[in-house]
């Protein structure tokens, strides 16, 4: 797993951080370009599942909500109106099914796919919430946006890092097996360890108190493999290795991104409730 990560981060790393650097449209591009093809490798594999879907226009939709993150709060701050119109659209695609049995699925799965996709949003919505770094902070030279962006990666990374080694090395008993075969309670411990130590120092880096990683440091990590685990419940379902091919011999986006759409919005939650 760590491998596979890994080569895929020396792929995607690069442009994002450059994206991270230059900060604000370049930050939204990568993060919308990344939404699509998720957004097209989850409906691949619910396709591959048997549910029926109506891909272009799920990621036509997943886009939309990345653009609408991107504008908030000036637009559409929750998200709420677009949803209901992307659900309401969805809907009148899927009468074009002729058998409603086909029909109703089509319309749930949809909707459906558009939305996990776009819970990437929620890592603008983080850089736009993000309270002010403190004057003097070891981060100072950032933006917040820049720098709660970072904690996120870091904290996301610092988990599959402390989970596959101290899984390899202490890993006995398994957990959610008939999900992913490979997932020990051993590694999961070595995984919110990992995470709750890189989180404090990011903390401490960002002016904030490191006390606070009590709390953030598990919420992420547990948030990180619950979208591990989301995304092989569906490739299981679709009976597939990967999410898809793009990076040869080393899986999709999807397989790339799968713990961040369930962290970012983690972390967006613990800064609303913590410093708004």
């Amino acid at each position: 797993m760590l491998r596979q990560r890994a080569t895929g981060a020396l792929i995607l790393v690069p442009p994002l951080l450059i994206a991270l650097v230059l900060g604000g449209f370049w930050i939204v591009l990568v993060v919308g370009i990344a939404a699509a093809l998720a957004a097209r490798e989850i409906f691949s594999l619910l396709t591959m599942a048997g549910y029926s879907s109506l891909p272009w226009f799920g990621m036509a939709f997943t886009v939309a909500l990345i653009l609408d993150a991107a504008a908030a709060p000036s637009l559409d701050p929750n998200g709420n109106l677009l949803i209901a119109i992307g659900a309401i659209l969805a809907a009148i695609g899927s009468f074009l099914r002729r058998d409603p049995r086909v029909g109703l699925p089509t319309w749930f799965t949809t909707v459906f796919g558009a939305l996990y996709a776009s819970f990437l949003g929620f890592v603008l919505r983080l850089g736009a919430e993000a309270p002010p770094i403190p004057a003097g902070s070891p981060l100072g030279f950032a933006t917040p946006e820049q720098g709660w962006i970072l904690l996120l990666l870091l904290a996301v990374w610092s988990y599959d890092t402390g989970a596959y080694f101290v899984g390899k090395r202490f890993g006995k008993r398994k957990f959610l097996s008939h999900i992913s075969p490979s997932k020990t309670y051993a590694g999961l411990i070595g995984g919110i360890v990992a995470t709750t130590v890189v989180v404090a120092l990011l903390l401490a880096g960002l002016g904030q108190s490191p006390i606070g990683a009590i709390i953030l440091g598990p919420l992420t990590a547990l948030a990180a493999q619950a979208g591990d685990l989301a995304e092989s419940m569906l490739k299981r379902a679709a009976g597939a290795k990967d999410s898809s091919n793009l990076i040869p011999g080393h899986g999709g986006i999807l397989d790339r991104v799968d713990s961040f759409l369930f962290a970012a919005p983690v972390v967006l939650l613990y800064v609303v409730a913590a410093y708004r």
